[in-house]
């Protein structure tokens, strides 16, 4: 009877992990499809056998768990990499050298659009005093659902030309993003460091994206702190990739462990994943503007009609924070 009732206790956890053990063979396994099939059916099958044939219960469980183990240290051993066919919008890396207050950035990308897919590439190499920084931006995307968002960090030093940082995914020539491929070893991690007029105007002027940005209550002191620590992984990676993953290392979840370094970070929130409303906890914790109801905050927020009027201009940056 014990054996039987931790069998069920530990049936959705089973089931679970099984359920995701088949996807990361069959969607990280082999590239010849046949042969990711038939990997995927023998570790179900074999996993079925043992949990229905194998006795007592407890070895039934401690045979799947070797199995699930095995495909688990197959998966985290996977390597990234830098050496892939790039979609030219992210091939090349961007890399930092610091000398005391001033930065220098390579590969900041200043994309000229005519659509989502026709663009003139820039690819600038800037400086920046850091003894100049003034504060954070925070933007939300949306491109869908009003539950989920794209966010991006710019950094702003007073003079009409913010650093603007996206953490993204790496995307193969003629590879698309896919939600469900993010949770998977699919996607290279990749920081993003561009011009505003890039990265903002983008989305809010070819791919028909809401955006809006709100200022940070962060003192340039830790933006400052912020920012340094944003460099040490996008110089990182130029030697180490990793990987992306939906949950644990995505837009949002990354800037969570960029800022628990330098500023009290409060236990996980539901917003942390339905990111649409992460504006709504800045807005209940005082990190944005809360001076105003929400809903009014939220309204002045919207950049999309000023980024869409502002189009290719070179004071793009200033013209989304008119008014």
């Amino acid at each position: 009877v014990t054996s039987v009732l931790r069998f069920a206790l530990i049936s959705p956890a089973i089931f679970l992990s099984g359920l995701w053990a088949c996807a990361a063979i069959w969607i990280d396994g082999p590239g010849a499809r046949v042969l990711a099939g038939v990997l995927t059916g023998l570790f179900a099958a074999a996993s079925l056998v043992a949990l229905i044939w194998v006795r007592p219960v407890g070895k039934a469980i401690a045979a799947y768990g070797l199995m699930f183990v095995a495909v688990l240290v197959w998966w985290l051993n996977i390597a990234p990499s830098n050496d892939r066919e790039w979609s030219p919008d992210v091939a090349k890396l961007p890399r930092v050298v610091i000398d005391g207050d001033l930065v220098t950035v390579y590969n900041v990308r200043n994309f000229e659009y005519e659509s989502e897919s026709r663009f003139t590439e820039r690819w600038e190499t800037r400086t920046y005093d850091l003894s100049r920084l003034t504060g954070i931006d925070f933007y939300f995307s949306y491109w869908g659902s009003p539950h989920i968002a794209h966010t991006i960090a710019s950094w702003d030093f007073g003079d009409g030309r913010p650093l603007a940082i996206s953490i993204e995914t790496r995307k193969e020539v003629g590879e698309e993003y896919s939600s469900v491929l993010g949770f998977f070893r699919q996607f290279e991690l990749y920081y993003v460091v561009a011009d505003e007029r890039d990265v903002i105007g983008v989305r809010t002027n070819h791919r028909g994206e809401l955006v809006r940005r709100y200022r940070l209550r962060t003192p340039p002191d830790i933006a400052r702190v912020i920012l340094l620590d944003y460099f040490k992984d996008i110089n990182r990676l130029v030697d180490t990739p990793s990987w992306y993953n939906a949950i644990s290392q995505n837009c949002t979840t990354t800037i969570r462990h960029h800022v628990k370094h330098v500023a009290r970070v409060h236990l996980l929130n539901w917003r942390l994943l339905v990111n649409g409303h992460l504006d709504e906890l800045g807005y209940m914790r005082g990190n944005i503007d809360n001076d105003l109801p929400f809903e009014e905050v939220r309204a002045r927020a919207d950049i999309t009609e000023r980024a869409q009027a502002a189009g290719n201009a070179a004071d793009f940056s200033v013209q989304i924070r008119k008014d």
